[in-house]
């Protein structure tokens, strides 16, 4: 009996201990907690990666005018080439209202869908297929036109359907769904 005794009072106090150490502080809880809600804060897919950079305010009003934004929010995994708001001032006022106040949303849309590609896509994968590419790889947008995309240094370029040349100049932002590459130019079909 006496053998059971110590089993319990010593379980009881690894038990006592175990519990102890794993309480926090009111600091650290606090500070925990404050991390969990900056944690909780971070948007998650796609849509809300590109509704969280006010950089991209325009592109995200065009993608949610264009009626794409659904198939962001939960479908991919995909990848995303996308435009700052400067890029688009580069484009003028009067064209970008011109987009953004159509009654027929073909035109946004098919743009919208041209700077997506199936799959998830980080930039060593697109390195790696230019490389395997002997210098140039061919990405099929959802809009089913064709990216071209190439090095220059370590910098990723991609060529549009009207023979412009974008930069990435932000790669890799993560998503749920998918990955998002910032660009500096506004990408073009035709």
């Amino acid at each position: 009996m006496r053998t059971s005794t110590k089993l319990f009072l010593a379980t009881a106090a690894l038990a006592t201990i175990t519990a102890c150490s794993s309480e926090m502080s009111e600091d650290e809880q606090a500070i925990y907690d404050a991390r969990q809600a900056e944690e909780d804060k971070k948007p998650t897919n796609l849509t809300a990666v590109v509704q969280g950079n006010p950089d991209l305010s325009t592109a995200s009003t065009m993608v949610a005018i264009s009626g794409i934004a659904v198939d962001l929010k939960d479908d991919g995994p995909f990848t995303v080439f996308i435009a700052t708001n400067a890029a688009f001032d580069k484009m003028g006022p009067d064209e970008v209202s011109k987009l953004m106040t159509a009654e027929d949303k073909t035109e946004l849309a098919s743009m919208a869908r041209y700077g997506l590609v199936e799959g998830d896509m980080k930039s060593a994968d697109i390195a790696k297929a230019i490389a395997d590419g002997g210098g140039t790889a061919s990405l099929t947008t959802l809009e089913g036109g064709v990216l071209k995309v190439m090095m220059d240094g370590d910098k990723i370029v991609l060529e549009d359907g009207a023979g412009n040349k974008i930069n990435v100049i932000e790669a890799d932002i993560d998503s749920s769904n998918g990955t998002v590459h910032i660009i500096d130019t506004v990408l073009m079909p035709k």
